[in-house]
């Protein structure tokens, strides 16, 4: 039995890196806002937005006045603090303002699903294909800046933390499979001490356990010659519920990631959304096809309408590929970590949820405060990626059994 680890922004965020939309939309003001000082004109142009000063005089001596009045707000909140003041203004293309209102308003935002909010009202409406072709190319200047922001963080050894790693190759609980999932379970043990490969020197150095031995096990396969109900009746060794296999699926542009793996045929990183040493291989839209508009998308029969959909990006390489072996070879568990499972990867995420050999689905999720956590939407999120109710039910592990990401998460 396996495990796969679902990697997304949340898993940088809790390593104390600035990955979220919302610190990429504020590192882009301030290049536009700090950059405009040096610049004595009126009008500044860029691909996402147009800045026009209506006051040259007043904004001028705004910079004059140092850095106590400008460097205690960030790019974002002057720029609004300005413009209601009449000071300027900004003249966005739609994607953008979307954008920019989402964070204005509720402090975040998720660019990819609000460029397919916007493809679906211009396909369905039947507006000019030189509205979506403009759309399109917002998509691509965004994601270019994006590149540009991501690759200016720096990811430092120092930030791996023990909790997490002990999360990624801890053990199978049995609390934690399925009902569905048991038999996969006991099979898993069974013919793991039936086994005479297995490397017990990584196991000892990665638990860092002096007990993990072939001689432990050895133990236990005697006691399971003697009595092979021996498995229903006591806990198995720890060394037996051990996944074979770890690849984690890291759906950010970062490494991060890297920072868990040994990179063996035991572990592997799988950058399915591509590579930030490699910005032509990062895939950046939308993975709905299980949306009610999407068909009707499909059936106008125009490929432009399709040039940012994540399930034909993955033919440009073969990491879909890999993670379909993956889960063909033998029964998985999941592990959620950062990743808010929302439909703009619900294409895929329905691959893996309702996958015949997926046997757990365990949230770790964040902590907002002393009484406060994210684990019910969490789970609203991960029942959209499902057609069978039921199943959801039976693979998604319980409250009491998950914990959040980190301590201080």
């Amino acid at each position: 039995m396996n495990r796969l680890v679902l990697i997304g922004n949340g898993f940088d965020l809790a390593h104390g890196l600035k990955t979220s939309y919302k610190d990429f939309f504020y590192w882009y003001w301030d290049g536009r806002f700090y950059g405009l000082r040096k610049c004595f004109t009126t009008v500044s142009k860029a691909p996402l937005c147009e800045l026009t000063i209506n006051a040259f005089p007043s904004w001028y001596s705004l910079f004059e006045q140092g850095p106590s009045v400008l460097y205690e707000k960030n790019g974002a909140e002057l720029f609004l603090e300005l413009c209601k003041r009449g000071i300027c203004r900004a003249t966005m293309t739609p994607l953008f303002e979307r954008i920019h209102k989402s964070i204005e308003t509720k402090g975040w935002v998720d660019i990819e699903n609000d460029y397919y909010e916007l493809l679906k009202k211009y396909v369905l409406d039947n507006s000019p294909e030189s509205q979506i072709d403009a759309l399109n190319k917002e998509l691509h200047d965004l994601q270019v800046l994006l590149v540009e922001y991501l690759k200016s963080i720096e990811i430092s050894d120092k930030i791996a933390k023990d909790e997490i790693r002990k999360k990624i190759y801890d053990v199978f609980l049995t609390s934690d499979i399925s009902l569905g999932g048991q038999n996969a379970l006991k099979e898993h043990i069974e013919s793991a001490f039936k086994r005479e490969d297995i490397d017990w020197r990584w196991l000892s150095e990665l638990y860092g356990i002096s007990c993990l031995s072939k001689g432990c096990v050895d133990d236990y396969r005697v006691e399971y010659e003697k009595n092979p109900d021996i498995l229903n009746q006591e806990k198995p060794p720890m060394e037996l519920m051990l996944p074979n296999h770890i690849m984690l699926l890291n759906f950010n542009y970062t490494h991060t990631a890297d920072l868990y793996c040994k990179k063996t045929d035991i572990f592997t990183v799988n950058q399915i959304h591509g590579d930030l040493k490699q910005p032509q291989s990062v895939i950046f839209g939308y993975g709905d096809e299980l949306d009610d508009n999407y068909k009707s998308i499909v059936d106008k029969n125009e490929n432009m309408f399709l040039g940012n959909m994540k399930s034909i990006k993955y033919l440009e390489a073969d990491n879909y590929r890999k993670l379909l072996s993956f889960i063909e070879s033998e029964p998985y568990q999941i592990l959620i970590m950062g990743h808010s499972c929302g439909n703009s990867d619900r294409t895929l995420l329905n691959t893996l949820f309702e996958h015949k050999n997926c046997v757990s689905i365990k949230p770790y999720y964040h902590k907002k405060d002393k009484d406060h956590d994210n684990y019910i939407e969490l789970i609203q999120n991960i029942s959209r990626n499902f057609t069978d109710m039921k199943l959801m039910r039976d693979r998604v592990v319980n409250k009491t059994y998950c914990e959040p990401l980190t301590r201080n998460n």
